[in-house]
């Protein structure tokens, strides 16, 4: 089923964020696997680009929220939740979050993408240079390792593909060497 007419006329052919009928995309909100309907918006590239971090956020273009929030269409209340989120540093943003309402269902999705975690307690994965680890990335080892509990040594060098991040420590770091699962400290990893 395409979603894009229905989107559209939905949107009366503008940005449902800040309402700009120039340059308009369809967007599908994170963690989301497939796009439909209740999970996707109409927005304008500003937006888009801001969203997604190619340019730093403007929080004077992001005063439209103060309308959007009030959408009737479930996707538009939680992107505008999380760009709140986003931007609480700012101030107006509070004020407008504690006048906003999502079921336990909705806040819980809105939640799920991290907008709303505080900075200062987000965990946070580097490698021994200080480029940023996500999930799925490859790095090298930087050093010989001795693998405790086992007579593996993991060479200098050596790619460990497809990490997983450990959700409660940002210095391990989880993959396969030698067709064996090991837990790796990430300041003896380089991102590939």
């Amino acid at each position: 089923m395409n979603i894009n007419p229905i989107l559209q006329e939905r949107s009366n052919n503008c940005c449902e964020l800040c309402k700009s009928d120039s340059t308009l995309h369809f967007y599908k909100l994170p963690p989301s696997q497939n796009q439909t309907v209740d999970n996707s918006v109409l927005i304008c590239k500003n937006c888009l680009d801001q969203i997604e971090g190619v340019k730093p956020l403007d929080a004077n273009h992001w005063r439209c929220l103060n309308d959007s929030m009030w959408s009737e269409f479930q996707p538009v209340q939680i992107l505008s939740w999380r760009m709140l989120n986003r931007l609480k540093s700012e101030g107006w943003p509070q004020d407008l979050l504690d006048m906003m309402y999502l079921d336990d269902q909705a806040l819980a999705f809105a939640k799920s993408a991290g907008d709303a975690e505080d900075e200062s307690t987000k965990i946070v994965h580097k490698d021994v240079n200080g480029v940023i680890l996500e999930a799925g990335d490859s790095v090298v080892l930087i050093k010989d390792l001795k693998v405790k509990g086992s007579s593996i040594v993991a060479k200098q060098g050596t790619a460990v593909r497809n990490i997983k991040l450990d959700p409660d420590n940002e210095t391990y770091i989880e993959g396969k060497v030698d067709g064996q699962h090991i837990v790796i400290i990430t300041q003896y990893v380089k991102k590939v």
